[in-house]
């Protein structure tokens, strides 16, 4: 069951609290941004969104965790990527508005995102450790 609670809150964060601070003026609706990075930026959210309901679906109603824990862990891992080379393509958490969402020192979506990162993986670890074969005891 916490299993299953993890995934949900990972899916919950990508596939929900995302677009809901992303479709507005600083992102989608930016003026400021060129149109085809406005189109990646709603692909980008109707993929997470879609991969969300997916790992929901494969969690709750078919007991799967390893997978859901895998798309957790692409999902957020592939932001961590993004932020971490930020300097090399001009990338920034910087908002138009020049402020930036920190939480204990650190960019709240490198935060956030890799908190789920982590506990994918431990979910997955767990996951598969439950479901490997027991060697049988002389």
């Amino acid at each position: 069951m916490l299993a299953k609670l993890i995934i949900t809150l990972g899916a919950l964060l990508y596939g929900l609290g995302v677009p809901l601070l992303e479709i507005n003026q600083t992102h989608v609706f930016n003026p400021q941004w060129e149109a085809h990075a406005r189109l990646h930026e709603v692909w980008q959210l109707a993929t997470n969104s879609s991969l969300a309901i997916l790992s929901l679906w494969l969690a709750w109603g078919r007991n799967n965790i390893k997978l859901p824990s895998i798309l957790a862990m692409l999902v957020t891992g592939g932001f961590l990527f993004a932020y971490l080379v930020r300097d090399g393509y001009g990338g920034s958490m910087v908002l138009s508005d020049g402020s930036e969402k920190p939480i204990f020192g650190l960019n709240l979506g490198a935060f956030a995102f890799g908190i789920v990162f982590l506990i994918s993986v431990a979910t997955l670890l767990s996951a598969t450790a439950k479901a490997a074969p027991h060697a049988e005891r002389p």
